[in-house]
């Protein structure tokens, strides 16, 4: 209830500040749709003087409007948007602007590492503004990018419900995440990466499909996920949002921008969610969804500098408690066996920024520091862990005739410690943490060959003083067929070196044990793809058409065996080769004026060569990784009144899954599933939006056609299971499948059909 009030409070405060808006009120449209642009900025050609448009993109021009003149000349500008310049005089209720496309020409940054435009770069870049993800309103950016086409969010443990991202059938170590370009993923913090992001502060998401390493580094193997925040400058005064569910989920948003000085202004956000209710709707006695108590704070300041140099900085801050594990489960059973739980308490702080140096050349230093600390119990195992990571990178920009230049020197330190043998000293007794120092140095031009041709070249040099020098070239191609259609050859390399909770966290839910064969060397892949991109014209509409095919060769990659012994997971370098194969479709485009679409389709295939006793190769399909998949929005508006429609969702194809014997009676193989949501929206001039449907429509859980998910919920210890001289599980009276406690057999939530509804004010 304590919830519900304080929505009721917001409400009242804005709608109470709206009084003060002046009575002529200009607002700015889509041309063609009618559609508000929201946030758009109007700026006096004559005075230079400039206002923000709200979230329905309403604005006064009290201030821009020079006394007695009937006419002003007005620059207009919105991200997505052409800036056009509009004789506005008096009277006129309306100003239009020309779309670009959902972001089809938006300015991005992370193919290339520079701002460019988007449809300038030779790169594939997907855009995705925080519009779109408000089509299905989520806690967190984790389960936001369900709506990305190739883009999978995936849970590793039916108690704990941790996660990572998936990009075209690769699991979370291969996927990069940052913020403003600054990597905040790393290791201990893969599975909390995309929590607690505050999406009030999110103004788009880049996402770029196949290895990045060139660039970026170690861990940006199979694609990067880039968080871009709002500027300060364009950002609303504030904006509030709250969700709450028929599954008492409660989640709170919001950010404010405040103005520190006369040169600098500042976001800040907070962003608290709270699920605390106990559910078992499968009636095994463990808890369906995981408890968790979630507060994650960000604050970024911006300084205007002279020739329009940057400067900036951000801090965030997140804390949560989460549990799992049998309903009768609480914190006097933590790290016992009487009840099994696994309870995860987690203190992160990060801190970016960037400075451009009072330079005549483009010097650009941008620095990362994060500090992690866990303490956690799954069962009787205590894992209690400490990270600190240190990243900073000057970068050198420079035009030179046809050529584009980027080079930069970059360093990264990691220190990390644990209480588990993988920081163990070889002695077997003192504790060694590991302490790891990569210098890298990086070059990239970018070549104008002519006006329809571009070529880059890129070439990046690490260090690693447990693996030695590693080159990733790349290379890429673009070919303008014409202001509409673009050709793109992306071609290089892409490694990744070990993280130590990265390869073991699964082994700690349940009671596996971690057993690394040899010493891991680096994972290398050589990637090839070719996309195509065309916008198309469809009477008064238009749609914007991208394909794209990749393949990936991967040697020594590091592969987790389940299978061999059902009591440990087994990591060794492959002895064969990897592949990752595959093409995707995307689709959007608006029909009419009130009708909008997005749609998407992948189609992989992820196998494993490796050699048996016999030195043969054996072809395998990848454990959790779907053969195919494919995702869409559809929204309608309703005439001029503020309603509107979305309809989200995304289907996938079946995914072998990891079984504890022979004998298991679950099914080897999940069955095609989908996600669906329906939501309506009604928006108010004065800024305050209201929003509810529901979530997963056909009430899918993965327990559907299983007889149970989690292998002896019963028995979560194992104190009844019988072992034979080797150690492996015999099947008994008691025990008829040879099972051992295993909660890993997850592909989909666990949480079924449930109605949410919510508020949004927004000035």
């Amino acid at each position: 209830m304590r919830y519900w009030i304080v929505g009721y409070v917001l409400l009242v405060l804005s709608i109470t500040g709206q009084a003060q808006v002046s009575a002529l009120s200009v607002q700015v449209v889509e041309e063609g749709t009618g559609l508000p642009v929201a946030f758009a900025t109007v700026k006096a050609k004559a005075s230079g003087k400039s206002v923000l448009a709200d979230s329905l993109g309403n604005f006064s021009p009290n201030d821009l409007v020079e006394l007695g003149k009937e006419r002003t000349v007005l620059l207009v500008s919105a991200v997505g948007y052409e800036t056009r310049e509009w004789n506005w005089k008096k009277g006129e209720l309306q100003i239009q602007l020309v779309s670009t496309s959902k972001e089809m020409d938006a300015v991005v940054v992370s193919g290339t590492m520079r701002a460019v435009v988007r449809s300038a770069s030779p790169v594939p870049v997907e855009v995705y503004s925080a519009q779109f993800f408000r089509k299905n309103p989520t806690p967190s950016l984790f389960d936001a990018l369900q709506l990305v086409n190739g883009v999978r969010p995936q849970l590793n443990c039916n108690v704990c419900n941790t996660g990572d991202i998936h990009i075209n059938g690769l699991e979370g170590p291969y996927t990069m995440v940052l913020i403003d370009g600054m990597p905040i993923v790393s290791s201990l913090a893969t599975v909390y990466g995309l929590q607690g992001i505050p999406s009030s502060l999110v103004e788009r998401i880049e996402v770029v499909k196949g290895p990045a390493s060139s660039l970026y580094g170690s861990e940006a193997m199979g694609g990067l996920i880039n968080v871009i925040t709002k500027n300060p400058a364009k950002a609303p005064r504030y904006s509030i949002e709250y969700t709450g569910t028929s599954w008492r989920e409660h989640n709170l948003d919001a950010g404010f921008k405040i103005r520190i000085g006369a040169k600098s202004q500042a976001l800040v956000g907070v962003n608290y969610f709270n699920y605390t209710h106990r559910m078992d709707k499968n009636m095994d006695n463990f808890t369906d969804v995981t408890l968790q108590n979630r507060l994650s704070l960000f604050s970024k300041i911006q300084w205007d500098r002279k020739q329009g140099r940057q400067a900036g900085m951000a801090v965030r801050f997140i804390t949560e408690d989460r549990w799992g594990g049998e309903m009768q489960w609480t914190r006097a059973f933590r790290g016992g066996e009487e009840r099994y739980g696994e309870q995860i308490s987690t203190n992160r702080l990060e801190w970016i920024g960037n400075y451009q140096l009072p330079t005549t050349e483009k010097l650009l230093f941008s620095f990362s520091a994060n500090a992690h600390q866990q303490r956690s119990a799954y069962g009787s195992t205590i894992y209690n862990a400490d990270q600190y990571i240190g990243f900073g990178q000057l970068t050198w920009e420079k035009k030179a005739g046809k050529h584009q230049l980027l080079s930069g020197i970059v360093s990264r330190y990691t220190y990390y410690d644990d209480n588990t043998p993988a920081t163990r000293a070889l002695d077997g007794k003192t504790n060694r943490p590991d302490k790891v120092l990569i210098p890298g140095i990086f070059v990239q031009d970018d070549i104008s060959l002519h006006k329809q041709h571009q070529l880059l070249a890129g070439l990046r040099y690490d260090y690693d003083r447990r693996h030695g020098a590693i080159f990733t070239p790349r290379v890429a191609y673009k070919w303008k067929l014409s202001d509409k259609d673009y050709i793109r050859l992306n071609m290089g390399t892409g490694f990744r070196v070990v993280n130590l909770f990265t390869e073991d966290h699964a082994a700690l839910t349940g009671a596996r044990e971690v057993e690394i064969v040899g010493d891991l060397k680096p994972e290398r892949s050589y990637n090839a793809s070719l996309n195509y991109s065309r916008k198309l014209v469809v009477g008064n509409g238009f749609m914007n058409l991208e394909a794209a095919g990749w393949y990936t060769y991967f040697s020594n990659r590091i592969i987790p065996d389940y299978i061999t012994n059902a009591d440990k997971i087994i990591y060794a370098n492959l002895d064969g080769y990897a592949e990752s194969l595959g093409v995707s479709l995307n689709l959007e485009g608006q029909l009419s004026s009130r009708l909008r679409f997005t749609t998407g389709l992948t189609v992989q295939d992820v196998r494993i060569s490796d050699r048996d006793d016999q030195g043969r190769l054996q072809r395998s399909r990848q454990l959790l990784t779907e053969q195919w998949s494919g995702t869409w929005t559809l929204s309608y508006r309703f005439g001029n009144a503020g309603w509107s429609a979305d309809y989200t969702g995304s289907v996938y194809g079946p995914m072998l899954l990891p079984l504890v014997s022979e004998l298991d009676p679950r099914k080897p193989e999940s069955p095609v599933w989908t996600l669906q949501h329906l939501q309506v929206t009604k928006k108010w001039k004065s800024g305050v939006e209201f929003f509810g449907g529901v979530k997963n429509l056909l009430d899918f859980t993965p327990d559907r056609g299983n007889p149970f998910l989690i292998a002896r919920a019963h028995d979560p210890f194992d104190k009844q299971v019988v072992r034979g001289a080797g150690g492996q599980v015999i099947a008994t009276p008691e025990n008829p499948y040879a099972l051992s406690f295993d909660p890993t057999y997850m592909y989909a939530p666990n949480q079924g059909r449930r109605v949410f509804a919510g508020i949004r004010i927004s000035k």
